[in-house]
């Protein structure tokens, strides 16, 4: 890195924004949307970099990657050496360089964002994190993990979302024989059937199963825990010498208002798994319908909102409302989601939530009667509680109704695993090390923290494969 730059040189570097397809065209496919960094515009942003000695950014790195390292050795030029500095903490740096909430987490006490007094104007880390993962897979340098000899244990993994594949991995390298279950008939969980291949193409995806495949893990697909098999099976009959669950959270809110039962109305699960992994939107070849809707309503502000509303404008909709109970200043989803869908045409109704939902003669949805709210004193979350102004009902035309408010866990492992310690809202509770109230099962990632980030699920996995190795390790 140039030691020729002062600091405050570095901070004169103008912020190098992201390439992006134009909004009025991707309207109309399923491309990616952000284009990533050139080589040039890559080693600007990182010369941005102060380097600082406390390294705040480490801190908010839920796995502590090196960051200065990284990003300093992106401004070198030495792009094998970034990838490498990455991946000593991350496996799954091209897909945390898209879909992370950066701006949160690594970027939120960059020196140079507070010292320009805008987070909008940190280091991009994210985005130089995906410039180098995408340049090492486009030059095709992805080496395969190196795996120390048998040990003959087994473990099983169950689930293949950011949390189990990185189980996978950690436990892989230790030479135990690893498992990996999938309910669904392609792996990669929410990475694959819940966010959008505009935002995470799903051959990124597959290339990291790939990896863990020739590393030796075997998957089997199709498999449902507490159908297929239960738990307590794969332990006492079928010789697994420990188990990760990383199942996720895939159980739909709903509102439990009047029409969420009409013909027209999805979950957010079930309208972006149809189009995400059974590819609806590819209609000529693809195996499931998906309803050609003309009038969208998307209800709920996170990034799953965001995804399904997008989706649907990219499915034909002439129309998408998001609707939501609070200001955007409330919302959660990543600054850039709200950005591209208002750029999408998108509209916003903010402190405005369904009261009911309107079929027409035959049972079908025609549209949405809504109530105005009011910001009142904050609740338990910190955010100032929603208080529906009385009197204030308006409908919107709709011929589909999206909801998108949270996930809970699915109760079915729970209810076929005795003893299995969980807590109100169906996360299965863990100790500080990963380890579930049974013994040799632990598990991580949104089974456990409920809906977060896949960087969160990937250092929960770290977390709980550490144990795993520990423990069979003490066994040798």
């Amino acid at each position: 890195m140039s030691a020729a730059l002062s600091p405050k040189e570095r901070l004169a570097i103008p912020p190098q924004p992201m390439p992006e397809q134009d909004p009025f065209a991707r309207r109309a496919n399923m491309e990616e949307v952000a284009l990533g960094y050139t080589p040039e515009q890559a080693r600007l942003e990182a010369e941005r970099c102060l380097q600082c000695r406390n390294a705040p950014c480490i801190a908010g790195c839920p796995v502590a990657i090196d960051i200065p390292g990284f990003v300093g050795a992106i401004a070198d030029g030495d792009n094998q050496r970034a990838i490498g500095i990455i991946k000593q903490s991350s496996l799954l740096p091209a897909v945390c360089g898209r879909v992370c909430p950066q701006e949160t987490q690594c970027q939120a006490p960059c020196t140079v964002g507070k010292a320009l007094k805008s987070t909008g104007k940190a280091v991009a880390i994210g985005r130089l994190e995906r410039y180098v993962a995408d340049w090492e897979r486009e030059n095709g340098l992805v080496d395969t993990p190196a795996v120390k000899p048998a040990t003959g244990k087994r473990v099983g993994i169950v689930g293949t979302g950011p949390a189990g594949l990185t189980v996978a991995a950690d436990v892989r390298r230790e030479g135990h024989e690893v498992v990996l279950f999938e309910a669904f008939h392609k792996p990669g969980g929410v990475m694959v059937y819940g966010i959008p291949e505009f935002r995470l193409p799903k051959r990124i995806v597959q290339q990291e199963i790939d990896a863990l495949l020739a590393m030796g893990c075997r998957l089997e697909t199709n498999f449902v825990i507490g159908r297929t098999r239960k738990i307590t099976d794969l332990l006492e009959k079928d010789g697994f010498h420990a188990l990760f669950i990383g199942t996720g959270a895939g159980l739909p809110r709903f509102m439990n208002i009047e029409g969420e039962n009409l013909v027209g109305v999805y979950s957010a699960n079930e309208y972006l798994t149809r189009s995400n992994l059974m590819r609806a939107y590819d209609r000529d070849r693809a195996a499931t319908p998906i309803f050609e809707s003309e009038k969208v309503a998307v209800l709920g502000g996170g990034n799953v909102a965001m995804d399904a509303a997008r989706t649907a404008v990219r499915l034909g909709a002439r129309e998408v409302h998001l609707i939501y109970r609070r200001t955007e200043v409330e919302m959660p989803a990543r600054v850039e989601e709200v950005h591209h869908a208002k750029e999408e045409g998108i509209a916003f109704h903010l402190l405005q939530n369904p009261k009911r939902i309107l079929a027409d003669e035959r049972g079908w949805v025609c549209g949405i009667e809504c109530l105005k709210y009011e910001l009142g004193e904050p609740d338990a979350s910190g955010r100032r509680r929603p208080v529906a102004i009385p009197g204030s009902e308006f409908e919107i035309e709709v011929d589909t109704v999206i909801v998108a408010i949270g996930n809970d866990s699915n109760p079915l492992i729970r209810q076929t695993t005795p003893g299995l310690e969980t807590n109100r809202w169906g996360n299965i509770v863990v100790d500080e090390a990963g380890k579930s109230s049974l013994d040799r099962i632990y598990a991580g990632g949104d089974i456990v923290l409920g809906a977060a980030t896949v960087i969160l699920a990937m250092g929960e996995g770290r977390r709980a494969a550490r144990s795993i190795n520990a423990m069979l390790a003490a066994e040798a």
